[in-house]
């Protein structure tokens, strides 16, 4: 107790105490709610960089220019030890914890393909066939709605807030990037690959508004043909990456700088229109795109006075990175690129809404290892995974065991699939032929560790950050029998080039988390956040209802 009211006689204790509630209890409502009133934004922009670890930001930080990253850095809220905090880190599984603030067990994106358990056919996590794209060449995968996706996001809790008064508009390279976090009653836009249009599909609308007809009229796809991609700096300024011949494919000693943007044809076609992806401009067109969308739907300036979302996913850094690694001269001259565009995109912003109107979020999907021959060249060990060598291996293994063939059904990294019903048919127990197949696994080079169906669904994993990060990835629908976990800087590859994500290890984890605007203290912090705190955060500060399967916390710490 105080050392002053101590002193006082209790019955004066006593009368103070109820003088002093009767006083707060009469002061004006509004005193005690100002510092409740939702926030006043008009636009949310959610930026994804597509496979941009951490440690890229961190090291590259000191050449980048001082309005795009930088800009984040310092004037925003910086999260160094922030997680995309699931087992198997792609790109569906990544861009699906963004707005949900769910993991994969609830929202049901357990990868960017995966097996179905009844049919055995491939699922992609955003196909439908009853939606095609606008315009476009659909194939029967293409990814066309959110039908997979099991949970709300927080686009979809606002405009449930407000009689969908709110817009949400979603772009990025690829579809999963777009649909994803678009939610169900968002719109998203995707480029599409054989014609370098960016369009929607069936499922947001029938045709498309006119501002989207005079973009792809103007067809800005084709200002690069010819265009070479070079180093952006001087040349002492890339001198700690890997050289060129430890990251590029023998195969293809003529993919490195320049890179020349042209086809066989003479012209633009598919072939120069994919060929974009791998390098800055794909990037470019999608921020057009997304300044297009402000101004075609008004975003920021909404006639009811209610915010707007803006999600734009940056695509091509994952395919740089893919191909030559984060360690290259390609991805980092790539990421200072990206820098520059982000710098004019965060400039184009305050001129038409006004940062200070605004809340920018930037992560990331997912990390990125290095290559393997770098890897190799700095002490670590790491190699490639041959899935369809260890699944036969496999099932030698347990038909020698159980006198019984393929017992494993299908492969769909990391998990295996075994063949129930002829389990059933011969007598033998579940139970008996997945800790088998788990303890073969573990005994394969390369592979660190292996859990079972049984083990999932009784919650029996190990304690540890592994077995917590694999059991949110493990979907009891959609997820397979035997889930493997690769050892630190292995990875299954069905090419003998590039690298690839997906591992549960910080390196694919470690993402960055930067929440810019009004509402935010900026500040370098330390504390261990996810991706999926990003949802009931700005939730939080929009007053709505956090989406359906948000297990993310409120960053107050960053809050003013």
């Amino acid at each position: 107790m105080n050392n002053s009211l101590s002193r006082i006689p209790l019955p004066m204790r006593r009368l103070f105490l109820l003088t002093c509630l009767a006083a707060s209890a009469s002061m004006p409502a509004h005193a005690a709610t100002v510092a409740e009133k939702p926030a006043q934004a008009k636009l949310i922009v959610v930026l994804v960089v597509d496979g941009l670890p951490q440690e890229q930001v961190v090291r590259y930080r000191d050449q980048f220019g001082q309005g795009g990253f930088r800009r984040l850095l310092d004037q925003g809220a910086w999260f160094s030890d922030a997680h995309q905090a699931h087992g198997i880190t792609v790109t569906a599984v990544g861009h699906s914890a963004v707005l949900t603030g769910a993991y994969p067990y609830q929202h049901g994106i357990i990868g960017n393909n995966w097996i179905d358990p009844v049919t055995l056919e491939s699922v992609y996590c955003t196909e439908d066939k009853q939606y095609t794209y606008i315009g476009e060449e659909t194939k029967a995968s293409d990814g066309t709605s959110p039908a997979n996706l099991r949970v709300s996001t927080l686009g979809d809790e606002l405009r449930y807030s407000n009689g969908e008064h709110s817009k949400v508009i979603t772009v990025s390279g690829k579809d999963r990037g777009a649909i994803l976090l678009a939610g169900k009653t968002g719109t998203a836009y995707m480029y599409m690959s054989k014609t370098g249009n960016f369009a929607s599909s069936t499922y947001y609308m029938k045709s498309h508004p006119q501002w989207v007809q005079q973009f792809q009229a103007a067809k800005p796809q084709d200002k690069f043909y010819g265009k070479e991609w070079r180093p952006l700096l001087p040349d002492a300024a890339y001198a700690n990456d890997a050289d060129d011949e430890l990251v590029i494919n023998q195969k293809e000693k003529d993919k490195r700088f320049p890179f020349k943007y042209v086809s066989k044809s003479g012209k633009p076609d598919a072939e120069y229109y994919k060929d974009l992806y791998t390098g800055p401009y794909v990037d470019e067109m999608t921020l057009d795109f997304a300044r297009a969308a402000i101004e075609g739907e008004k975003l920021g300036q909404n006639p009811t006075g209610v915010p707007d979302v803006l999600g734009v996913s940056l695509s091509s850094h994952d395919y740089v990175n893919h191909s030559f690694g984060p360690e290259s001269r390609m991805s980092h001259d790539h990421l200072q690129r990206l820098d520059r565009m982000l710098a004019a995109f965060f400039t184009y912003l305050d001129k038409r809404i006004g940062l200070e109107n605004t809340m920018v979020v930037l992560t990331a999907d997912h990390g990125f290892p290095n290559v393997p021959e770098f890897a190799q060249s700095i002490k670590r060990d790491a190699q490639r995974l041959d899935s369809k060598k260890i699944t036969a291996d496999l099932n030698l293994y347990l038909a020698e065991k159980f006198g019984q063939k393929d017992l494993v059904r299908k492969w769909s990294n990391p998990n295996f699939l075994l063949d129930y019903k002829l389990m059933e048919q011969k007598n033998l127990k579940r139970e008996e032929v997945e800790l088998a197949a788990a303890r073969f696994l573990q005994g394969v080079p390369g592979i660190a560790d292996s859990f079972t169906r049984t083990q999932f669904e009784n919650g029996n994993l190990p304690r540890t950050r592994i077995g917590t990060l694999v059991q949110r990835a493990w979907n009891k629908q959609r997820s397979g029998d035997v889930m493997v976990v690769t050892k630190p800087y292995w990875y299954f590859a069905s090419e003998a080039h590039g690298t690839s994500h997906g591992s549960p290890y910080i390196y694919d984890t470690n993402v960055p988390l930067i929440l810019m605007g009004k509402p935010f203290k900026a500040g370098s912090y330390g504390q261990y956040a996810e991706v999926m705190d990003i949802a009931p955060t700005l939730a939080h500060l929009l007053r709505v209802r956090p989406p359906s399967g948000s297990e993310g916390r409120v960053l107050t710490e960053i809050l003013r």
